[in-house]
């Protein structure tokens, strides 16, 4: 499903990533940074704001710059709707269900984007690549895309074969604007996602409190960004940055990602 050169390409990432000796990678066209192993986390998906002393990884929004001098990556949600976007999507690309978008139950204001044919996926591709290219543009480093496993909210009308293929495309877009492509998620798919679609590293939300950081360190190594979540802890925070198994990039963050100045703003780091 990827072009030889760029698998080659992911394949000699991770095997750096995994040596500890350099951080780059490249294919035929283009040449990408993956995170520092090891680097403090800041998640800024709510607003930007200057990161604290010691962060050395930032993600935020598309609609966002990049952080200054650090390394910076790129939120697309690249397999359903922004809130408030709906209506800029054909309806024939929104899954449907008796003529009714198909809407992720946990995020209501987002519907799930029909990856199941060919045509559909380029389409998606070409409306998703421009603000990948924009990213790129704007200074990040990398991108992550969302939803990877909107298939298993489908009720079977969507598979992940459908979406690695929709995922193979978008990397390739990533590469060669010279962008670090992220898998966000999607624990029970790492290994796949990583081999069939070309991904380089990992952010993933919460793999301490559901004990599944492995899934994602034994297939990207360091290269994991981790965020946890304030109110849904099953032990301390410190009890997590003191777990082998938890990757060495990790943040403690509110759920709704505020910045500093609202109340419920919660950021913590292992360091």
């Amino acid at each position: 499903m990827r072009r030889a050169t760029a698998v080659f390409a992911a394949a000699a990432a991770l095997a750096l990533a995994l040596s500890g000796c350099a951080t780059t990678a490249s294919d035929a066209t283009s040449t990408f940074v993956l995170p520092p192993a090891g680097a403090t986390p800041d998640y800024q998906l709510g607003g930007a704001y200057d990161p604290a002393d010691g962060v050395g990884i930032v993600g935020r929004d598309r609609s966002d710059d990049p952080a200054d001098g650090l390394y910076s990556i790129c939120y697309v949600n690249g397999f359903q709707t922004q809130p408030g976007e709906l209506d800029s999507w054909p309806d024939d690309l929104l899954l449907q269900s008796d003529g009714t978008p198909v809407f992720d139950p946990d995020w209501p204001d987002e519907a799930l984007l029909d990856t199941s044919t060919d045509d559909r996926r380029q389409r998606i591709a070409e409306t998703v690549g421009p603000w990948i290219d924009g990213c790129a543009d704007a200074g990040f480093d990398a991108v992550e895309f969302d939803n990877l496993d909107s298939y298993t909210r489908s009720d079977g009308a969507l598979t992940l074969g459908d979406n690695l293929a929709l995922a193979a495309l978008l990397v390739d877009v990533a590469h060669d604007a010279g962008l670090a492509a992220g898998q966000k998620n999607a624990a029970e798919d790492a290994a796949v996602l990583h081999e069939r679609a070309g991904f380089d590293f990992a952010v993933v939300e919460e793999c301490a409190a559901y004990e599944e950081c492995a899934a994602f360190t034994d297939v990207y190594g360091d290269a994991v960004v981790d965020i946890e979540y304030s109110d849904e802890l099953p032990r301390t925070f410190a009890e997590m940055c003191a777990d082998d198994e938890s990757p060495a990039s990790m943040v403690l963050r509110d759920r709704d990602l505020v910045t500093p100045g609202d109340a419920e703003y919660v950021f913590e780091t292992c360091s």
